[in-house]
């Protein structure tokens, strides 16, 4: 492992001004998105999408650090018969690879769910490094119910994302570690604090105890914001002072630099969330995004499938990619977003 070179791709990673794009959907994730702007999932059609927004030379080049593609993609080429890498990489972005495979329901733990893909990982990251992947993405996910998450649940993922991170750090590549605490429920921002604090705590754990250099990674983790169905709903100012107040208890100071998961967040939200912890400053890492649905939303609509729509729905992702970029600065201000409209 050449810490030196991990730590250069890590910093990049979270550039000032930039985040990074997640266009890494499953298949059965990317056929919902596309279900609902009524364009068919074909091989093609997922192509010509996400060609259109590695096309976006503005949005890639300026506020476009990285981006994580799906097993799919990486192998896929353009139109013109330009693998898609080679497009991100012209663009001056990183391509990363999403390698986990999906959740299984955990063993004795009803309702809670465990990450699965270790086997055969470091086969897989050989091959993605080849393909040019600089950095890789595994996510846990972390429920909060009546009586979860349970302490087998927290733990069971903390290390199968501490076992992933060694072995891309074995591999030269650079892991972003995703433990996701889900908003899906009615708990309020104090137990979504509590339980990520939890879950960070554990990760970082079990992270030292596989020897991961934590100059070399990227920490992608959830906001704390209250639960989608919760009574009680949170500032923005309040979500930015919890969220800042809980990585500062548990995220060491080595950490290049973290970068959000929007996670069920609108568009607007997201940005306004990722502005006002930027505002707070004064902060060991550098805090920025790395957005899926929150960068793709409005250029997935504004493109429908159709060629004639591209340009459009390229001005829509550049948008949205500025606003978070400017976000990432704590220069994000309310009346960008009306003079684009």
């Amino acid at each position: 492992m050449n810490l030196a070179d991990l730590n250069k791709v890590a910093e990049a990673m979270v550039a000032p001004g930039k985040g990074i794009l997640a266009a890494d959907e499953s298949s059965g994730t990317i056929k919902k998105r596309f279900d609902a702007i009524s364009v068919e999932s074909t091989e093609d059609n997922r192509r010509d999408y996400r060609e259109m927004m590695f096309r976006s030379s503005e949005a890639m080049s300026k506020y476009i650090s990285g981006v994580i593609l799906y097993d799919e993609t990486i192998w896929q080429k353009a139109k013109d018969g330009t693998p898609l890498v080679d497009l991100i990489k012209k663009a001056g972005a990183i391509p990363g690879i999403k390698v986990d495979e999906g959740t299984k329901p955990l063993p004795n733990c009803p309702g809670e769910l465990v990450t699965i893909g270790l086997d055969r990982l470091a086969d897989r990251l050989a091959k993605y490094y080849e393909q040019g992947a600089r950095f890789a993405k595994w996510r846990a996910v972390i429920d909060i119910g009546e009586g979860i998450p349970s302490y087998a649940c927290i733990s069971a993922n903390a290390h199968a994302l501490a076992r992933y991170a060694a072995l891309c750090q074995d591999a030269q590549i650079v892991p972003i570690v995703e433990p996701e605490v889900l908003m899906d429920g009615s708990h309020d921002i104090d137990r979504c604090y509590e339980v990520t604090e939890f879950v960070l705590k554990e990760t970082f754990q079990q992270l030292y105890y596989q020897k991961v250099a934590l100059e070399g990674i990227v920490l992608k983790p959830n906001m704390a914001v209250p639960g989608k169905k919760s009574a009680k709903k949170a500032s923005v100012q309040e979500v930015a002072e919890k969220t800042v107040k809980l990585l500062k208890n548990c995220v060491p100071g080595a950490v290049p630099g973290i970068a959000f998961l929007s996670g069920g967040q609108s568009d607007e939200e997201a940005t306004a969330h990722l502005d006002a912890m930027n505002k707070i400053g004064g902060l060991p890492w550098k805090l920025t995004f790395s957005y899926g649905r929150a960068l793709q939303a409005a250029p997935q609509k504004a493109w429908s499938g159709k060629s004639e729509n591209v340009a459009a729905a390229q001005r829509a992702f550049t948008h949205r990619a500025m606003m978070n970029g400017l976000a990432s600065l704590g220069q994000w201000k309310q009346d960008l977003e009306k003079k684009a409209a």
